[in-house]
This record gives structure tokens, C-alpha cells and sequence, in this order.
């Protein structure tokens, strides 16, 4: 490739990059609406944590149903081949699945809940095991993440004693994590509108 064609696509490059700016620039109030209806959101759910669980698990029930729909329309348009029946029991157990989650949230939200301290309590310790064995780059603080995650798996699992007792005692901790990130997420997009408020347009991008 010639030095001509290396300079007239750089050009081409630059002039991209410049138009891309100036557009971010002018829209950067989108990012900021965007962040700004994730921290009310975020400051909904870590308000009503309980709320928040249930519609989640709501969520993920109507999901799982409309994906069980779509999977035996799928098969039946795609017309007689070797997975056809396959597909069809997928979409079927789609739709049971999700007919039974938004039936029973409570049941489900329960189970979700508790396999989320499973979750906690091998990622915890696989962490705590590479940080010891391994002792990367600051592998403390791998360590201190493994603890800390164990330690929040065991609490979710000891919780689950004091469960009929106290009905939703500890199913309100899914709210939460989702509340804190629609929170932190909606403040980085508040950040990110700011900083594209900053870019230079395109009469002050300087070639």
C-alpha cells in the first residue's frame, strides 16, 4: 500500500473519529437520562428490596415463557428437520418452567435465593484457594474478596433457618444486589454524560 492511500485513510479515519465526537457531544443528555432513570431505580429497589426480588423473579418467569413460545413457533417455521421434536420439548419446558416460577414466587424466589448462597459459598472459596495457592499480584485482596463473598453466601444460607418463621426474612437480598447495580450503573452513565459534555466539536477538533 502506498504512502497516498496510508494518508487518505488516515484522513478518512480522522474525519470519522471528528463527526463521532461531534455527535456524542450533542447527545450527551441521552446518556445523562439514561443514568439518572437508573439511580431512581437503583434507590426503588434497595428501598423496596423485598418488591424488587419478586419482580424479578416475575420477570424471569415471563421471560422463559415468551422464549417458549418463540422456540415452538421457531420449529414449526423452520419445517420438518432432525431436531424439530428437540425443539419443540425445549420450548415446552420453556413454557413450563415459566408458568411455574410466575405461579409460585414465592417457592421460586426461594430457590433462586438459595441457589445464589451456593453461588456465593464456591465462588468465595475457589477465590480464598487461588489466592493462597497462587499468590498473584495482590492476591490479598482476592483474598479479602473471597472472604468477604463466602462470608455473605453462609449468612444467606444460615438465614434460611429463620424462614418460616419470618417469611421473607432473607429474600429481599436479590433486590438488593440488583438495587445497587441499577444504582452504580446509573451513576457511570451519569459520569460518562458529563465527560461526553466536554468533548470538543467538530469547528474545535484541531486536524
Amino acid at each position: 500500500m502506498s504512502n497516498a492511500e496510508n494518508n487518505e485513510g488516515q484522513a478518512a479515519l480522522d474525519d470519522f473519529q471528528k463527526h463521532e465526537l461531534s455527535h456524542l457531544g450533542k447527545e450527551w443528555w441521552c446518556f445523562l437520562i439514561t443514568g439518572m432513570l437508573l439511580v431512581i431505580a437503583g434507590a426503588v429497589s434497595i428501598t423496596y428490596p423485598l418488591f424488587t426480588s419478586f419482580g424479578v423473579v416475575i420477570l424471569i418467569g415471563a421471560v422463559l415463557i415468551v422464549s417458549g413460545v418463540a422456540t415452538i413457533i421457531s420449529a414449526f417455521w423452520a419445517g420438518k428437520w432432525s431436531a424439530f421434536f428437540v425443539h419443540i420439548l425445549s420450548g415446552l419446558l420453556y413454557l413450563v418452567i415459566g408458568f411455574v416460577i410466575t405461579e409460585t414466587p414465592f417457592e421460586s424466589l426461594t430457590v433462586l435465593t438459595l441457589m445464589l448462597a451456593g453461588f456465593f459459598i464456591v465462588g468465595g472459596g475457589f477465590r480464598i484457594v487461588m489466592a493462597l495457592v497462587e499468590k498473584y499480584h495482590h492476591w490479598g485482596w482476592g483474598l479479602v474478596n473471597g472472604v468477604v463473598t463466602l462470608t455473605l453466601g453462609l449468612i444467606i444460607f444460615r438465614a434460611f433457618r429463620h424462614l418460616p418463621e419470618e417469611p421473607g426474612g432473607v429474600l429481599w437480598i436479590i433486590g438488593l444486589l440488583v438495587g445497587l447495580e441499577l444504582l452504580f450503573n446509573g451513576w457511570t452513565w451519569v459520569m460518562l454524560s458529563l465527560a461526553i459534555k466536554k468533548l470538543p466539536r467538530t469547528d474545535e477538533i484541531v486536524s
